[in-house]
């Protein structure tokens, strides 16, 4: 197996996870099991080794319009010390990528975009950028790792290992810069891609396994895990939460992928608006929707749906197995999209088997709770 390799590298072939290739990256699929480490993060907390994703800085006078060109969400409701969810989109409508992106300073940001799409974010921003002479934008990957802490017990592992601010630091809020088990220039977010509530913690690439280690240290006593990418994707799926490359592509927009609530019309324009602005007037045709199967079946990214007469209607995004439900789930691309309890079948591998329609998300976590500390 050849590829990039993390700060972590040598920390998970000592842990014995089982190593995958993924975006170009040598990264742990699962150390103890996906069924048991997604089940950490429902219950207790679970730690993610996320210093593939990419980092790109955007700075200089005339940024904040800048990004407004290029995100569908308003990045005029940003202040300092925010975090904003976004889609980038193409001329047509469909998707460049889904990212983040943090308000560190007056006209001073950094985007955490897909590794996949790493260097096709920054070629395209940068392309976007030659009409703001002032603004520079600058690919930051190489500096930093990144951890992402998620479950309930997350905060209280924070606070355990010295971090006394967590309870301050609000959701789709940051922190910058935080000194964390002794490691100076830390960046804290609290947003996650697990469906419960967690915090991300970037550092210099040098400085990660420290923290790392440090908080597993803190995590012992409260059931935290290290997690790999299996159990990521399990929990993101649940959660219904967009995967670039499934749920979002050149050729999905994000009004078909269900985040109509992040393309926002009234800011005024964007790359791509005209479009989805035609596509909103005519009617979303395709939307993303869940569906529910009997023990047993594997759904797949790209299997057929169809419906009651056999007709086509769409296809599979994202499919697996829910530990929570005990019980295979997918999300689906389908044509007027499914009704909660609506009969579909799905072709899997040589036969069909039946699903039905389900309310997304598959999974919502309860209310914030106080957790014994």
């Amino acid at each position: 197996m050849a590829g990039r390799k993390t700060p972590l590298w040598s920390w998970h072939r000592e842990a014995g996870a089982k190593m995958v290739e993924f975006a170009g990256w040598e990264m742990p699929v699962q150390y103890r099991g996906i069924l048991e480490e997604h089940m950490a993060v429902r219950q207790a907390a679970g730690l993610f080794d996320i210093s593939h994703m990419g980092e790109i800085r955007i700075r200089g006078k005339g940024a904040r319009d800048l990004l407004q060109l290029l995100l569908t969400n308003d990045v005029g409701k940003l202040l300092p010390g925010r975090v904003l969810y976004s889609p980038m989109c193409q001329e047509d409508g469909g998707t460049v990528d889904d990212l983040l992106l943090f308000q560190l300073g007056e006209e001073d940001y950094l985007a955490v975009v897909n590794a996949a799409n790493e260097e096709k974010d920054f070629h395209w921003m940068r392309e976007k950028a030659r009409a703001f002479p002032d603004v520079a934008v600058e690919n930051e990957s190489a500096r930093y790792g990144a951890i992402a802490l998620q479950g309930p017990f997350s905060q209280a592992i924070l606070e355990a290992l010295g971090w006394k601010e967590a309870a301050d630091l609000r959701p789709f809020r940051l922190k910058f810069p935080v000194a964390l088990a002794g490691v100076e220039g830390c960046l804290i977010s609290r947003t996650g891609y697990t469906g419960e509530d967690g915090f991300e913690i970037y550092t210099p690439w040098d400085h990660l396994e420290p923290v790392w280690r440090a908080l597993l240290d803190a995590g012992s006593s409260r059931g935290l895990q290290p997690c790999g990418l299996g159990s990521r994707d399990s929990l993101r799926l649940e959660a219904a939460l967009p995967l670039y490359g499934q749920e979002l592509s050149p050729t999905i927009s994000p009004l078909e992928a269900g985040l109509e609530a992040f393309v926002r019309f009234d800011k005024g324009d964007f790359i791509g608006r005209e479009a989805l602005w035609a596509a909103k007037e005519k009617g979303i045709g395709r939307k993303l929707s869940g569906i529910l199967f009997p023990k047993g079946a594997l759904p797949r990214h790209g299997y057929p749906v169809y419906g009651p007469e056999g007709e086509e209607k769409g296809f599979i995004t994202s499919g697996g197995f829910s530990p929570v439900l005990d019980r295979p789930i997918a999300l689906a691309l389908v044509e007027g999209g499914l009704l909660p309890g609506e009969k579909v079948e799905v072709a899997i591998r040589t036969k069909r088997v039946e699903g039905e329609g389900a309310a997304l998300p598959f999974y919502r976590r309860k209310k914030p709770r106080e957790v014994s500390r």
